[in-house]
């Protein structure tokens, strides 16, 4: 093993080298994914909550006894509104906070992915069907 040069100073030990271009496009497109992803996550739990928003607004007005079915673990269950109206309720307001815990994430990504894209200074080219780049 080659001891290490005497030159090295501390400054440039804190420069890191530059990676290679496909290693930055593939970090990239990790980035791109990873954000799309957040975003289907996002369009998901917003589904989820309408749907229960419909059923918290269908249950409120009915008689606290009446019968009620919830599918839990794949399993229908027979309760009460009384029971089962807290029950979305509750569940309505854990997918509200992961929703924003989501969003919240989404933001720091973004950031992360926009320093980045600075840094390199990476540019989208759009493409059309026949490969070739569209002019703007």
């Amino acid at each position: 093993m080659a001891p290490p040069k005497s030159g090295a100073s501390s400054a440039s030990a804190s420069t890191e080298p530059r990676p290679s271009d496909s290693d930055i496009a593939n970090r990239f497109s990790s980035m791109r994914q990873e954000l799309q992803s957040l975003l289907t996550k996002l369009s998901e739990l917003e589904a989820d909550k309408e749907e229960h928003m419909q059923v918290i607004e269908t249950m409120k007005p009915l008689d606290g006894d009446r019968k009620a079915y919830r599918l839990v673990g794949g399993v229908l269950m027979e309760r009460t509104v009384k029971e089962v109206l807290p029950a979305l309720v509750a569940n309505m307001e854990g997918i509200m906070e992961v929703m924003k815990q989501i969003a919240t994430t989404y933001k720091k990504k973004e950031d992360e992915m926009k320093l980045f894209q600075q840094k390199y200074d990476i540019r989208i080219v759009q493409t059309g069907p026949d490969g070739r780049p569209l002019n703007q």
